[in-house]
């Protein structure tokens, strides 16, 4: 089990009220909503190794140098370097790390990288277990497959009790993809339908339909662009006319939107078994007093030890 480990504490920060705080008066919400959510997934999946993939870089520097455009509404004002992050948001983050220290829940990361080229690259490098990612992020639909071991998507976007089980057969039935190349017809249906909370404006014209059915026919985004700059008459002559236009950002975009499958990943653990008891049972009580935690922690030690 791969955890998109940042979409997760924002889905949970948004969840729940502010109002839980612990003693000192620090807002516990996304502490406690991750708690919940990793209990609920490891209780019910029951994984026999997991792996909470973070951002090293929320905005990578090659992909703001391939679309100056990315993620620009997230930057923080305060700090161009910085993503937008609620205050009392940004305080939870150290706490939820710490407690996966505690607990013995390997974490991953890249210099330079999101997690979604960490977990994109741990996809990759998988020859032996059957792989599940978790994520609220449509992005990562790329990376389901079927060979050498099966990866797919377990999407949270609706939230957790309405989780969605992705493999490249569903992919494709839900986007009119063609089953054999499903993660890399939606990476390529994304780059032409473009996503605004990305910053990728995407053809102009061209919506999600119209991008899945020209991929799908053409076999991919690479013919389908030699077959606009050779006016094949197979595109209707509005379609060509939007790619040919596009021309610039499609040239610029697949490099944003794939996903990096070969990032120098370092994991802080060499075993990534799914921890039947806690690392450091002393640490994982003091931190759940100190910010109390109560039966959000209780929760997580009861899945993971059952």
């Amino acid at each position: 089990m791969l955890l998109d480990a940042a979409g997760l504490w924002f889905r949970s920060y948004y969840a729940l009220p502010q109002s839980l705080t612990a003693p000192d008066g620090t807002p516990v919400n996304a502490v406690r909503g991750f708690c919940d959510m990793l209990a609920k997934l490891v209780g019910e999946r029951r994984p026999d190794r997991i792996v909470a993939c973070l951002d090293n870089d929320w905005r990578p520097q090659f992909r703001v140098d391939a679309l100056p455009s990315y993620k620009t509404h997230r930057v923080a004002v305060e700090d161009p370097a910085a993503e937008e992050v609620p205050d009392t948001l940004s305080p939870q983050i150290p706490i939820i790390l710490e407690l996966l220290a505690a607990f013995g829940i390997t974490t991953a990361e890249a210099e330079g990288f999101e997690a979604d080229d960490v977990i994109g690259t741990l996809v990759a490098r998988e020859q032996r277990d059957h792989v599940e990612v978790i994520t609220g992020d449509r992005d990562l639909f790329q990376l389901v497959r079927d060979e050498p071991v099966p990866a797919r998507v377990r999407y949270i976007g609706a939230g957790l009790s309405k989780a969605q089980d992705y493999g490249p057969s569903e992919l494709a039935e839900r986007y009119g993809l063609s089953t054999e190349r499903a993660g890399e017809d939606y990476a390529e249906m994304a780059v032409l339908r473009g996503d605004p909370s990305d910053g990728l404006p995407g053809v102009a014209g061209i919506g999600e339909k119209t991008a899945a059915k020209l991929v799908t026919e053409f076999g991919s985004l690479d013919a389908l662009l030699v077959a606009a700059d050779s006016a094949d008459k197979r595109l209707t002559p509005r379609n060509r006319t939007k790619l040919v236009e596009a021309s610039e950002y499609l040239a610029a975009a697949p490099a944003v939107v794939r996903v990096v499958r070969d990032a120098p990943v370092i994991v802080d653990r060499a075993d990534d078994a799914t921890p039947q008891a806690p690392a450091d049972g002393e640490r994982v009580t003091r931190l759940q007093q100190r910010w109390s935690l109560g039966g959000s922690v209780d929760r997580l030690l009861a899945a993971l030890t059952g």
